[in-house]
């Protein structure tokens, strides 16, 4: 039986033990496909292939951030990018907790804890210590990862980080999701010939997995109000004769909802790559947004090496907003990751660096400019925020507001 059909010979190959391991989480997946009647949802394929214990990508031992290839991570983020990205987000932090009368924080998804390492230090040092620095994340081996770092980067201040397992019924304080939502298990929808299904995982005759399609009134099939609606939307908007892929958010405005359930005072900042739903759901963009990385390689096929790359989608942000809106918490504010980050002072931040000390000012300009440059992260990452018990806005969101975007 073939393990993996899905091997394109422009990728590294992965090392035995990895090969493994990814065959054993295809055997578990191909067992669901089987105990599900031949088939599974996107959205239940995407969860298993990302957070499967002990094979999960995000829930197993393989390295996801760094800086290159070579270093045996898949793509790189803001915070390792550059610790710049932290010291200028604190400076919003700062305003929020200020603002709410709180001296909290929780973030989800740490990544290295090099985001954690940075804030806390930032905080520290404008004046708003933290009180704790809660983390939630499901991978443990990043949390050892992340534990390593805090401690190296943020010495006594890591005496303030904590783990969670579950989250509390009610926080108050300032809560952080960066490029979390875009890993939320998203379901698929295909219109071919006029006609919509969802669109799913199967097996082929050789063993391997592949997408298939059921109709939208088949047995084990649910269509949510809110999907019903979109794909409507899409029937009235997108030329009919045009075959397309459209991609619904129910997990990530879930988590979305829960945490501004939980929420009780202070405000909740998500960071993430998407657009708001009339530029989401584009005529042109007709095969989705769905995207996979491995090794610092972008592709399209979700089926290679399960457990050992990443599966994301862009976010659909006003799906996002009016999950957040929908618990009573107001609609802080949304914009590119460009304002807000001049907005909060980076280029501040960065004249904190002596421009004569080249070997350190020219890498800090340079990362910068990555982060908003719109060729680079700037524009097409974005950031939306909400609040409870805050008045007035926050300077980050002080020019270049897109709430009416949404």
């Amino acid at each position: 039986m073939n393990q993996n059909a899905h091997e394109p010979a422009s990728l590294p190959v992965p090392t035995a033990d990895a090969l493994a391991a990814s065959a054993e989480l295809i055997a578990r997946i191909r067992d669901a496909v089987a105990a599900a009647g031949g088939w599974l949802p996107f959205d239940r394929y995407m969860e298993l292939a990302l957070y499967t214990p002990g094979l999960g990508y995000y829930s197993g031992g393989a390295r996801k951030f760094g800086r290159r290839a070579e270093d045996g991570s898949d793509f790189v983020t803001a915070p390792e990018l550059s610790p710049l990205f932290a010291r200028t987000l604190a400076r919003a932090l700062a305003q929020a907790l200020d603002a709410s009368g709180t001296r909290q924080l929780m973030e989800f998804g740490a990544g290295t804890g090099r985001l954690a390492a940075g804030i806390l230090s930032a905080l520290d040092a404008l004046g708003t210590p933290l009180e704790s620095y809660t983390i939630v994340d499901l991978s443990g081996e990043l949390r050892e990862r992340q534990r390593e770092t805090i401690e190296t980067l943020g010495g006594p201040l890591a005496s303030r980080v904590r783990w969670l397992d579950a989250l509390p019924e009610r926080f108050e304080g300032a809560i952080i999701g960066n490029e979390v939502l875009d890993a939320m298990p998203i379901q698929l929808y295909a219109r071919t010939g006029g006609v919509w299904h969802a669109r799913g995982v199967g097996i082929d005759e050789a063993g391997a997995l592949r997408f298939e399609t059921r109709a939208l009134d088949a047995p084990g099939i649910s269509l949510s109000k809110e999907d019903s609606a979109l794909l409507a939307q899409l029937d009235a908007e997108i030329d009919p004769h045009v075959d397309y892929v459209a991609e619904a958010h129910p997990a990530g405005a879930a988590f979305v909802r829960t945490v501004c359930t939980m929420l009780a005072r202070g405000a909740a900042f998500f960071i993430d790559y998407g657009f708001p739903r009339g530029e989401y759901y584009h005529p042109q963009r007709t095969e989705g947004t769905l995207m996979c990385h491995y090794r610092h390689r972008a592709h399209g096929d979700p089926f290679l090496y399960p457990g050992l790359q990443d599966i994301t989608a862009h976010v659909e942000f006003t799906r996002i907003a009016e999950a957040g809106v929908e618990t009573g918490a107001d609609l802080l504010g949304y914009t590119s990751q460009a304002r807000f980050l001049m907005n909060a002072g980076i280029t501040d931040v960065l004249s904190e660096i002596d421009p004569a000390d080249a070997a350190q000012f020219l890498p800090a300009a340079n990362a910068v400019q990555k982060l908003l440059s719109e060729a680079e992260m700037g524009e097409l990452f974005k950031v939306i925020a909400f609040s409870r018990a805050i008045d007035g806005a926050l300077d980050a969101f002080a020019r270049g507001d897109r709430t009416h975007t949404l």
